[in-house]
């Protein structure tokens, strides 16, 4: 049934893509190949630099996606610089080696490819250099942030010191100088117990060649670029990777492109793809229970909160429509990252998170509202100081007013910062404790002078 409907994608394509597949004596799918005209389009234009995306889905195959990448690449939307899918009967050398080949074939463009990105646990490079033997393998910039934001979490380094490291990764993946992956190192080195320190391969950060594939982005460049590829990848986790049936869940994937790809929008040589689809739909299940739960949370905003309030909210709640990522949960508390800083989140009456929007206006904030969406809950009165319910406030003007200046913007940046220190400090040996409180001591001296004693 579902390799009908795999058919019956290609007779609703006004342009019939390539299709190739497989079938094993057990009628399942064992090989896929799968390019759309307008795919093939892209590569042909982008060769040079190929991205290579693998998800897993529950039964162990696996989803090939080739994504162009480089700074000729001005692509928008959700897969828009998707050229290639497929999936190979096995992963080893002799089955990549005939899906290359199948690539090859269908994309003359191929002997153009200079670099090939890959992700670090990619084992098969003799049979990727065969196949491309023109081209340089290295590990993609975002498959080396994403294994190390693994890393942190599995190694369970305690509160303090996981945010200081996703922090500076974060601030270092969007601006990866030479000496900001060096800060990074050494503090890899300083954090990370010895034992474990080579479980995350910090060596990485000092191979300029990798660096150079994504260093000529700028920092608002470079987030974008990292935003982008998590939804991408998103996407097709959602899609393929959740799914047991091969089929279905490749029905599914190709589906949501044909109705939300670039197919539909206009491109042409030289300009950037003009991508105007609808937000976000990525439940191949019941594609509007999504947008069901985010209208329900919006009604109650609207209901419970001064207008002033739910205009702010809703702003923190389109963000969280457009690129929502669960990290974690527990018990008591979950940890929510929406591509940005890692916040912790408390979301039982009176709701509470460490984000700075939460602790400026005491509102729920883009962490909370995940919750309350990933969990199909609404906004309940209890939490919402009382200054914000219905009939409280006159106008937004007023409570930016009276709730937001600079001196408050810069109390709340200081209270953060000495937080996160006293929680380093209290957390730290010795030997380390008096190392930094001596260079506390100095700054605080040359800052306010060397003859008033400043208490830390």
């Amino acid at each position: 049934m579902a390799l009908t409907m795999l058919n019956e994608l290609l007779i609703e394509d006004p342009n019939p893509p390539m299709l190739l597949y497989q079938v094993s004596k057990t009628a399942q799918l064992d090989t896929l190949n799968y390019q759309s005209c307008f795919m093939q389009g892209v590569f042909a234009h982008f060769p040079e630099i190929l991205f290579i995306h693998r998800t897993y889905n529950p039964m162990g195959k696996v989803l090939y996606t080739f994504l162009v990448d480089g700074p000729r690449v001005q692509l928008e939307g959700h897969l828009a610089r998707a050229v290639y899918f497929a999936i190979p009967a096995k992963e080893d050398a002799e089955g990549l080696a005939q899906m290359f080949q199948v690539f090859k074939k269908f994309n003359p463009a191929w002997e153009r490819v200079c670099t090939i990105l890959v992700d670090p646990h990619f084992l098969p490079l003799p049979t990727l250099a065969m196949e491309f033997p023109a081209a340089e393998v290295l590990l993609s910039a975002f498959h080396i942030c994403k294994f190390l934001q693994g890393k942190f979490y599995q190694l369970s380094l305690g509160q303090p010191v996981e945010r200081v490291l996703l922090t500076s990764l974060q601030s270092t993946m969007c601006s990866a100088t030479a000496g900001n992956l060096r800060k990074l190192y050494t503090l890899l080195s300083s954090c990370i117990p010895p034992t474990q320190l080579p479980e995350l391969h910090s060596h990485w950060l000092l191979n300029d060649r990798i660096w150079l594939a994504h260093r000529w982005r700028s920092r608002a460049e470079s987030s974008r670029y990292f935003q982008s590829l998590e939804v991408t990848t998103r996407v097709l986790s959602q899609f393929f990777g959740t799914t047991p049936c091969v089929e279905q869940g490749m029905v599914s994937l190709l589906r949501y492109m044909h109705q939300n790809s670039g197919d539909k929008a206009s491109f042409s040589l030289g300009l950037s793809l003009q991508n105007n689809h609808a937000a976000l739909d990525i439940s191949p299940e019941s594609p509007k229970v999504e947008q069901l739960v985010e209208a329900r949370i919006q009604h109650s905003l609207n209901a419970i909160c001064t207008g002033p309030a739910a205009q702010l909210c809703l702003g923190e709640l389109a963000v969280v429509q457009k690129s929502v990522h669960l990290i974690g949960s527990g018990s008591e508390k979950v940890n929510i990252q929406i591509l940005e800083d890692t916040h912790r989140v408390q979301p039982q009456p009176p709701a509470s998170c460490s984000c700075y929007f939460h602790q400026a206006f005491h509102l729920p904030c883009r962490h909370i509202l995940a919750i309350l969406s990933a969990h199909h809950q609404v906004l309940q009165p209890d939490m919402l100081p009382a200054q914000w319910t219905a009939g409280c406030a006159a106008s937004l003007d007023n409570i930016l007013g009276s709730k937001w200046s600079e001196t408050l913007d810069k109390h709340l940046a200081v209270a953060l910062l000495t937080e996160e220190v006293g929680q380093l400090l209290q957390h730290c040996s010795q030997e380390e404790f008096e190392r930094r409180y001596s260079t506390l001591r100095e700054l605080a001296d040359s800052w306010i002078g060397p003859y008033e004693q400043v208490q830390l």
